[in-house]
C-alpha cells in the first residue's frame, strides 16, 4: 500500500472531531437557569431561598465558596418535592423562549459549521435538563451532557442527579460518553471559570466573551 493510502486508512479509523460548547453565556447571551427557576418557584420563594444563602452564594460568587454545594442547598430549598411532570412543561415553555431570544447567531453558525464539517456536536452545560433536553434537539446537537434533576415516585428530589456539571465534572461527562475521547480532535468552547477543565483538554479551545 503506498503512504497516502495508509495515511487514508488510517483516518477512516480515527473518531469523529468533537465540537463542545458549555451553554449559559456561550451559546446564549445570558444566565438561564435562574429565570426558569423564577418562573417555576415564583420570585418571592427565590429570593428567600437566596437570602438564607447569601453569604455562601456571594463567596461562591467570587471564587471563595463552594458553588456545586450552593447551589444544591439552593435545589433543595425550591425544587424538592416539586411535581417533575410540570417542571418538565415549564421547562418546555422556557426552551421555547431561549431558543426565540437568547441564542446567539454567531453561536448557532459555529455549530453548523460543526454540523457541515462532520463533526460531533455537543453541549457541556450546568443547567438543567428540563429544557435543555428540548433545546439541543432543536439546535441539530448530537448529545447533551448536563446537570440533571433527580425524580422520584413522580415528584423532584431537589438533588442533582451525578452532581452538577460544571469544572472537571464536564470533563467527566464528556469521558462517560466518548470512551475515546483521547483519541479526538476537541474543539471547546466556553465563557467562564467552570469551563476552564473543559478548554484545558480541548485542542482548539475558544473562550467566549
Amino acid at each position: 500500500m503506498a503512504e497516502s493510502d495508509s495515511a487514508t486508512a488510517n483516518d477512516s479509523h480515527r473518531p469523529r472531531p468533537l465540537a463542545a460548547f458549555d451553554f449559559d453565556g456561550t451559546i446564549t447571551r445570558r444566565d438561564t437557569l435562574y429565570p426558569f427557576l423564577r418562573e417555576v418557584v415564583g420570585l418571592p420563594r427565590l429570593a428567600t431561598a437566596a437570602v438564607i444563602d447569601l453569604p455562601r452564594l456571594a463567596a461562591a460568587a467570587i471564587g471563595r465558596g463552594d458553588r456545586d454545594a450552593a447551589k444544591a442547598r439552593l435545589f433543595a430549598r425550591v425544587l424538592a418535592g416539586r411535581d417533575a411532570h410540570a417542571v418538565r412543561i415549564a421547562g418546555a415553555d422556557h426552551a421555547a423562549s431561549v431558543l426565540r431570544d437568547q441564542i446567539r447567531p454567531e453561536m448557532r453558525e459555529r455549530i453548523a459549521w460543526h454540523q457541515r464539517a462532520g463533526h460531533d456536536v455537543v453541549i457541556v452545560s450546568a443547567s438543567l435538563d428540563v429544557y435543555l433536553d428540548v433545546i439541543g434537539p432543536e439546535l441539530g446537537v448530537d448529545a447533551v451532557l448536563c446537570t440533571t434533576l433527580e425524580v422520584r415516585d413522580g415528584a423532584l428530589t431537589g438533588v442533582m442527579q451525578g452532581g452538577n456539571c460544571r469544572g472537571v465534572n464536564k470533563v467527566a461527562r464528556l469521558r462517560e460518553r466518548f470512551a475515546d475521547l483521547d483519541e479526538r480532535e476537541i474543539w471547546a468552547y466556553g465563557d467562564s471559570a467552570g469551563d476552564d477543565a473543559m478548554l484545558a483538554i480541548a485542542d482548539h479551545p475558544t473562550r467566549v466573551r
